[in-house]
């Protein structure tokens, strides 16, 4: 089972007012359903396809139609087929899905309450919508759409809940995308599909700790790299001033630092100025001992352009 199908099979089970079934309804049919002279919906979900078929017969006071095929292409697995020839004009304007044989969007007094708007939004998951496991790839929400002006719709009816989701065209096709981990979680959360809601913030919550951990390590690995780096150059520079007969020009103090960096070559700053006030009756930070560093760079930098005059 697929996490897609696994918040699907959650949310079906949650009860639901008759309003919100109708809002649910119209987003599930407008984006599942194919209407010629009828209302076909084809299915591969169960739960699904009982969920849509005992709204339509309980609102509309119906008898639908529904088929169930063997479909063995791949693998074999049931296809369900939901057939409705009863009141369908009537069922498709009060849905909001046509007026007059014209297709239509939603008018505002169709939600009158932002449980009625996720009611919808429910309903298009439903339909088209998938999910990626949060465990085996990326954070994915999409909703895909063949017209673009129902993509411009569905998102509009997320900016009302403050979530911002963006639609491109792929193919011949419009796609309601959303990637941000956060917003995703809170949209499972607002269909109530919580056991999948929990799962996805396991995971959430695992992947950044993860992340912060490999990013404090990076940081310590970069840190670790700069100081033996910058060890390495003292350590040159204490090499050239013995080899230049410039060490004696050196204050006492400043010889106890160069001798300590000899002793503890790969040590930070900080370090090396803890060790050297404990061993020693120098007390110095970090500072004092970069300014000694300073001091030599100086020192050398002259007799290099000595030299070279």
């Amino acid at each position: 089972m697929t996490y897609t199908t696994r918040v699907k099979e959650e949310i079906v089970k949650n009860p639901i007012n008759e309003s919100e079934k109708i809002c649910e309804l119209s987003g599930f049919l407008r984006f599942a359903g194919v209407f010629k002279g009828n209302i076909m919906v084809t299915l591969e979900n169960a739960s699904v396809a009982r969920r849509i078929y005992c709204d339509l017969k309980e609102i509309f006071n119906i008898q639908p139609k529904i088929i169930i095929r063997n479909q063995k292409r791949f693998r074999v697995k049931q296809i369900y087929i939901i057939e409705v020839n009863d009141k369908v004009d009537h069922i498709l304007k009060v849905l909001n899905i046509m007026e007059n044989n014209r297709p239509v969007l939603p008018s505002d007094y169709f939600f009158l309450a932002k449980e009625e708007i996720i009611a919808y939004l429910q309903g298009v998951f439903l339909a088209t919508g998938t999910i990626n496991d949060p465990a085996s790839s990326g954070y994915h929400l999409e909703i895909v759409t063949d017209l673009n002006r129902e993509a411009k719709f569905i998102v509009e009816l997320f900016k009302k809940l403050d979530i911002h989701a963006k639609y491109l065209k792929r193919n011949s096709k419009y796609m309601v995308y959303i990637k941000n981990a956060e917003i995703i979680s809170e949209i499972i959360r607002m269909f109530k599909a919580i056991q999948s809601y929990f799962y996805f913030e396991d995971i959430r919550i695992y992947r950044d700790h993860k992340n912060m951990v490999n990013r404090l390590n990076n940081c310590e690995i970069a840190n670790q790299e700069k100081t033996i780096s910058t060890g390495l150059k003292q350590l040159e520079d204490i090499m050239y001033l013995k080899e230049n007969d410039l060490y004696s020009l050196l204050d006492e103090s400043t010889k106890i630092v160069l001798e300590y960096r000899n002793k503890y070559p790969e040590t930070s700053l900080k370090e090396l100025a803890d060790i050297i006030s404990m061993e020693t009756d120098y007390k110095i930070g970090k500072s004092g001992v970069n300014h000694h560093f300073i001091k030599v760079r100086n020192l050398i930098k002259k007799h290099q352009e000595k030299d070279n005059n």
